[in-house]
């Protein structure tokens, strides 16, 4: 069926204000790509998102565990059979490591197949004394800092689902061929593109870009417009939560995006930082659980823990993930709750954008294989050295010890 109606920032007084949002310059070329996206067929099926929301269930009773992960921000060259195979590869080795220790199923959902925008801290970055538009993804605009990279151009929207539709065929060839289940999901950021793929069916209204969609914590305010988008559609959703998110907010968001209290609706992404996860979790998971909602709750260890090398790019320590990740497992063990996953940044090829694990990367071999055009990735062998931790927490946690 056609797309809803698409609506634009400014045009409808009436709607709630639309953070992290480009300045697209040309709004007529705006007009005719999402038009184009409401035409065309959506990239998943209603029925897929509702079989997500089931598997999802499992995770919030407890009976399985969920493993997202993929790149920070996928490119629209990186729709390759070697590339999304080695996303899948790595996702299945992870899944299995953590099945055989934790005894329990994992749903396996990949940040691909649309995570291609990028919340920033500014609009705008100077170099050289030359000021251009930030880096949003290529969703939106080009990385090489130039005018004409830099400017948001509406037709990277439709470049944008042929490099999803190519993934995804990818993916359901190599799902059917392995006899496995892989969902897709990415960051709700870009309102023109979800929207433009939004469509009304018998069931209800699906964001059919992804099987789920989240919102981050720069645009989860519970009057904007993410939320907004979000608490209309039926796919299963998330929500990342920073260290500033008070209980009363949880449970407002509770509220507005899952009032039917379903399981297997509402996730909530934490990502406090390893210095923050003991202090500010626990109250969080307790008000939300006294309610009564059975949320997925998942540990994102990586963006609280971000800073920078000697060298200049924005890295991680392998160490300090596994602090958060541990002390996420700690809180829901002192609470008797579900810790429901993992959410991961990280990449099957041999980068060298974070610091430590098995692998020893040195804060000197950083810039060696630096390809990250946002935030740093674990490597293929940081990713294995996280699946094991993570199996080894879930024996701890299943056994009580």
């Amino acid at each position: 069926m056609l797309g809803v109606p698409v609506r634009f920032p400014g045009e409808a007084p009436n709607l709630p204000p639309a953070a992290q949002q480009p300045d697209w310059p040309d709004r007529a070329a705006l007009h005719a790509a999402t038009a184009e996206l409401a035409s065309l067929p959506g990239l998943v099926a209603a029925a897929e998102s509702d079989a997500l929301r089931d598997r999802l269930a499992r995770v919030a009773r407890g009976e399985a565990v969920l493993l997202q992960s993929g790149d920070c921000a996928e490119s629209l060259d990186g729709a390759t059979p070697e590339r999304v195979g080695g996303k899948f590869g790595l996702l299945g080795r992870m899944a299995a490591v953590l099945t055989e220790g934790s005894g329990l199923p994992v749903v396996q959902l990949g940040r691909i197949a649309g995570q291609y925008a990028k919340p920033r801290s500014s609009p705008l970055e100077t170099l050289d004394g030359v000021t251009l538009p930030v880096y949003r993804g290529d969703l939106v605009n080009g990385c090489d800092f130039t005018a004409r990279d830099r400017t948001p151009d509406p037709s990277r929207l439709i470049r944008a689902y042929g490099a999803a539709s190519a993934t995804l065929g990818m993916l359901r060839e190599l799902t059917a061929r392995h006899g496995t289940e892989l969902w897709t999901s990415h960051e709700a950021l870009v309102l023109e593109y979800e929207r433009g793929l939004t469509r009304t069916t018998p069931a209800g209204t699906y964001d059919l870009s992804a099987h789920l969609v989240w919102i981050g914590e720069r645009t989860r305010a519970l009057d904007g417009a993410h939320i907004d988008f979000a608490a209309g559609i039926r796919n299963p959703v998330a929500v990342k939560l920073g260290p500033t998110t008070t209980p009363d907010e949880a449970l407002a968001l509770v509220d507005r995006l899952d009032p039917e209290r379903r399981p297997g609706r509402l996730t909530f992404i934490t990502r406090m930082g390893a210095e923050a996860v003991r202090d500010v979790l626990p109250d969080l998971v307790a008000k939300v659980t006294a309610d009564g909602a059975e949320v997925v709750w998942v540990c994102d260890p990586m963006h609280g823990n971000t800073f920078t090398a000697p060298s200049g790019h924005k890295t991680r320590h392998y160490d300090t993930v596994i602090d958060e990740v541990r002390g996420f497992f700690e809180v829901h063990r002192a609470l008797g709750t579900h810790p429901g996953g993992i959410h991961a940044e990280l990449t099957a090829e041999d980068v060298t954008e974070c610091l430590g694990g098995s692998c020893a990367i040195s804060p000197d071999e950083v810039p060696d294989r630096y390809e990250s055009t946002c935030d740093p990735r674990l490597n293929a062998c940081q990713a294995l050295d996280l699946a094991h931790e993570l199996a080894a927490r879930y024996v701890r946690h299943l056994d009580g010890a």
